[in-house]
């Protein structure tokens, strides 16, 4: 779509240059009948400067495209106006780049936004002192904790005081429904526990979803957008997804370990190789079972979780099975993920996942 898209700005740019050669007696086109200027044929020419521009700019990933976007499809539909006899099918092709533009415009808002807070939920940390983890830091929690601490590499690494990680996969939003491919990046706070996690899912060949999830303070937030631009979910400050966040980020910190010995968590062992873990934000918590291998290896979390948005939000089983393990930065992590809501009607797996690529304690730009 972004190929085609390139092509049809360069393409419209080019037919520009045609009112800048007749005007100055370059070249003569039977399509264009109407007197054109050479002052106006200027016009024509910076116009189709403008929007070989934009195929530039699109090519390099110059998010700021959509600014030149705008200006050359108001300047072009001056023109097709004033010459709407030889150049009305232009208006065509600038619909379609005024529809681009504003969605890249609206994706670089959104992009904005999640930067800033990002910035927001890492700043005043200290990556300058890293803390490392010895034996004795992990002696109070249950024996099998303490396997799976030993066993991802934690003991003798640094704390991670904060994580950023990428994923691909695929996910839906109902038992009966299509797969959609996503990718997403996620910066995480260690210490005061936190996210923000950032996504692009395309339902269909040319719509594209972005989405955000983010937990501070022990607060949630759910926003979806559509082309960045029509608001689908915009969920928050409300109980129900306050706890979902908050038992998001106690399953997804198997992604780094050490946060298992911080003042937030607590762990109360069940059977030899299951304990319950309970996190704590601001007097309130949430709790989940973590079920390991006999060698200390996390092989599911499940909990109760709010199942579906809104007052209409049920607590049903969310189980997430750990299928594969890689080790990042020196640490042994559930890399490939599959998530399931275990309903009623059955299981609905709407989500399988995989990291491709994680760091810890990094000074991370701006998204």
């Amino acid at each position: 779509m972004r190929t085609i898209l390139i092509v049809l700005v360069l393409v419209h740019g080019l037919i520009h240059l045609m009112g800048f050669l007749k005007a100055y007696g370059l070249a003569n086109f039977n399509q264009l009948t109407q007197f054109i200027s050479k002052p106006i044929g200027m016009v024509w020419l910076l116009i189709s400067f403008l929007f070989v521009t934009i195929a530039v700019l699109m090519l390099l990933k110059r998010e700021w495209w959509p600014y030149v976007g705008l200006i050359a499809v108001f300047l072009s539909q001056v023109l097709i106006i004033v010459y709407w006899q030889d150049a009305k099918f232009g208006t065509i092709a600038n619909i379609i780049i005024l529809m681009a533009s504003l969605a890249g415009y609206g994706e670089l808002q959104f992009n904005r936004m999640v930067g800033n807070e990002t910035q927001e939920i890492l700043k005043n940390l200290n990556l300058e002192q890293p803390i490392q983890i010895k034996e004795d830091g992990i002696k109070h929690l249950p024996t099998i904790v303490q396997k799976w601490l030993i066993s991802s590499g934690v003991l003798e690494n640094d704390r991670a005081v904060s994580v950023r990680l990428l994923q691909e996969g695929e996910m839906k939003t109902s038992p009966d429904g299509k797969w959609m491919a996503f990718t997403a990046n996620q910066y995480f706070n260690c210490i005061n526990p936190s996210f923000v996690w950032k996504t692009q899912v395309k339902p269909l060949p040319f719509a594209i979803m972005n989405g955000r999830d983010k937990l501070t303070n022990g607060e949630g937030q759910m926003l979806i957008k559509l082309f960045s631009m029509m608001t689908v979910v915009n969920e928050g400050n409300n109980e129900k997804i306050n706890a979902a966040s908050m038992q998001r980020y106690l399953a997804e910190m198997c992604w780094f370990p050490s946060a298992a010995i911080n003042d937030y968590m607590a762990w109360e062992a069940i059977e030899p190789t299951s304990a319950k873990a309970i996190l704590t934000i601001g007097g309130k918590s949430v709790s989940g079972i973590f079920k390991f291998s006999n060698e200390g290896e996390i092989l599911s979390f499940e909990t109760k979780r709010y199942y579906g948005s809104g007052e209409d939000a049920v607590l049903e089983k969310w189980l997430i099975e750990m299928v594969d393990y890689k080790e990042f930065d020196g640490i042994k992590i559930p890399y490939k993920c599959k998530v399931t809501w275990k309903l009623n009607a059955g299981d609905f797996n709407w989500l399988n996942l995989e990291i491709t690529a994680l760091e810890y304690n990094k000074r991370f730009p701006n998204m």
